[in-house]
């Protein structure tokens, strides 16, 4: 990554500003290391949502929801005031990483949509065949307290994202946002889009406070299962969650909080017996890490080892159930390989890692960050830069997938 001082970013010109240029080193790494000999599928990477929102916001349904927010925006709400909840955070590191502001600023040509031009940018110049995209502020939507705004948002933003991304450039495709505080909207959203371009499955921001195992939700868990699409769980922080809001740091908060609701999460899903009801759903977690996994699984196998009675549903331990899923890399924790080779053993790494880049945030990972490790042989590196991640999503990336051993 190479990221240009902000002394040296104002005596430039705007125009030397592009995300080709910002990413040298990764495209010099990609020529390195032959990434064009093997797929890569990066399965958490991200967009600015908020830069379209004029053209989310007309596909939306509600015209009194659609008039507040756009009145909100329109009154000075750059965050999207009226339709995201605020938060803080300093994901732009007090200004050093300066691929937030450029992107604003980095010009594109044609006619297609920009989001389009700066998502294949980064990918050729990283070497990745498949993006699977995100939202970012959308992140914390599920800490909206209004209920229909987040339903009303999350159908405009979804019918935008196909319509006008994925239905574009079939190297971009995403998981779409369900809106989880709704479980019958949830429902319908499943109805609706599967099937659609681009659509490989579907998100749910783990930022929220609704139980996963509640019985709302089974009719949606078995649409997805009858479809064969992975339901994945992206995390996020919520500062203002009670826990949270005793730290003053925010490298505190986001140590723990994108750990915090995902293990909330998990556990209820294990516990409550859902792996057994729906032993053909496949789960995604993302963007926390991997150090909490082998926790999760010692955590919980000796508790049930002790109170197997209040867990009647399972059929194994617990951790058998985790290795069952599939997790995203990033963010890796790097700084112990020894604990990072035994976390990968204890996950089943080479069938069930997905590398993922997060990318354009200050902790992305490059797909070196998994191509290095010294300790993984050159099927396991090919399966998770890629080849898990096709057989998940059922993708079709030609003569490249052959190659996957």
């Amino acid at each position: 990554m190479v990221d240009i001082p902000l002394s040296d970013f104002r005596h430039m010109a705007i125009e030397e500003f592009d995300t080709t240029k910002l990413l040298e080193h990764a495209a010099r790494q990609a020529r390195e290391r032959g990434y064009d000999k093997f797929p890569i599928v990066d399965v958490d990477s991200h967009h600015y949502e908020l830069e379209s929102l004029g053209e989310i916001l007309q596909y939306m349904d509600d015209p009194v929801l659609q008039q507040l927010a756009m009145s909100a925006t329109q009154s000075g709400g750059s965050k999207g005031t009226g339709v995201l909840p605020s938060g803080i955070g300093y994901q732009d590191i007090g200004g050093r990483v300066l691929r937030y502001s450029v992107r604003k600023l980095e010009k594109v040509g044609g006619d297609e949509h920009r989001d389009i031009t700066l998502t294949r940018r980064w990918m050729d110049a990283m070497g990745t065949d498949i993006a699977v995209i995100f939202p970012s502020p959308m992140l914390q939507l599920g800490l909206h307290p209004q209920v229909e705004m987040e339903v009303a948002f999350a159908r405009a933003y979804n019918r935008w994202l196909v319509e006008r991304v994925l239905s574009a450039e079939p190297r971009i495709r995403s998981m779409l946002y369900l809106p989880f505080n709704d479980p019958a909207a949830s429902f319908r959203m499943v109805q609706e889009f599967a099937g659609k371009p681009g659509v490989v499955g579907f998100m749910v921001t783990a930022a929220r406070y609704r139980p996963v195992h509640h019985n709302d939700y089974m009719r949606t868990y078995a649409l997805l299962e009858e479809h064969g699409l992975p339901l994945a769980f992206h995390s996020a922080y919520d500062w203002n969650e009670q826990s949270m809001a005793m730290m003053n740091r925010f490298i505190s908060v986001h140590a723990l909080g994108f750990v915090f609701h995902n293990m909330i999460h998990m556990t209820n899903w294990i516990i409550n017996g859902l792996p057994e009801r729906f032993p053909k759903l496949k789960l995604i977690w993302i963007e926390s890490g991997l150090a909490w996994l082998p926790f999760m699984i010692q955590r919980l196998d000796n508790e049930y080892m002790m109170r197997s009675s209040e867990a009647p549903a399972l059929k194994k331990l617990p951790g058998d159930y985790i290795r069952d899923m599939h997790f995203t890399s990033q963010p890796m924790e790097v700084t112990d390989m020894g604990a990072l080779e035994t976390t990968f053993r204890m996950i089943k790494a080479e069938t069930q890692l997905l590398y993922s880049s997060d990318y354009p945030h200050w902790d992305f990972d490059l797909p070196s960050t998994i191509y290095d490790l010294p300790f993984l042989s050159e099927t396991a590196k090919r399966n998770i830069l890629g080849g898990n991640a096709a057989r998940v999503f059922g993708l079709e990336l030609g003569g490249k997938l052959a190659k996957v051993a």
